[in-house]
């Protein structure tokens, strides 16, 4: 990919970018701004990213970092509960993908955030700690509590449907 342009590039990298950042952002026209910013600064620093050899892990990155700039400059104004919906590929097999999203729309940004590059991305608490500038152990931390909450919410919502369905059940 040394000898790529930025435009083919983005031709090829766009479905998988749009997709990253809708996942970070939680919201389809957040996501649009998002990737925009980034590709407008991934386009500054072309020449460099197209020598290192990886600009979608370079692109990524910089979505990554600027999502989290973004809600730390709106965090009193916003909501935590932000839609969150992934994609198909994101949530392969798994059978309540509305549950899901529901479930991760509840959790602050910085938890999703940690969830994402670890279990998106596969990124290990130090390289998700450097970009996020925290510790490993405030990482590992903030992925326990989003698992918590995540278990306890889906546990609920099933809960839920199971006295639903022991509801139409009883009804002759």
């Amino acid at each position: 990919m040394t000898d790529t342009t930025f435009d083919e590039f983005v031709r090829q990298a766009l479905p998988g970018l749009a997709r990253y950042a809708y996942v970070l952002a939680g919201d389809r026209h957040a996501a649009e701004d998002l990737l925009q910013d980034s590709l407008v600064k991934a386009m500054g620093a072309w020449s460099r990213i197209r020598r290192d050899g990886n600009p979608v892990g370079y692109v990524k990155t910089i979505m990554a970092r600027t999502n989290v700039s973004w809600w730390r400059r709106r965090r009193p104004s916003v909501a935590v509960s932000e839609t969150l919906a992934a994609t198909d590929t994101a949530l392969a097999g798994v059978e309540h993908r509305d549950e899901l999203r529901r479930a991760l729309a509840t959790l602050p940004p910085l938890q999703r955030t940690v969830l994402v590059l670890g279990f998106l991305d596969e990124a290990e608490d130090e390289e998700i700690a450097s970009l996020l500038h925290r510790r490993p152990a405030t990482i590992r931390s903030l992925r326990h509590r989003a698992l918590q909450s995540l278990r306890r919410n889906l546990r609920i919502d099933e809960l839920r449907s199971l006295d639903r369905a022991a509801d139409l059940q009883e009804t002759p």
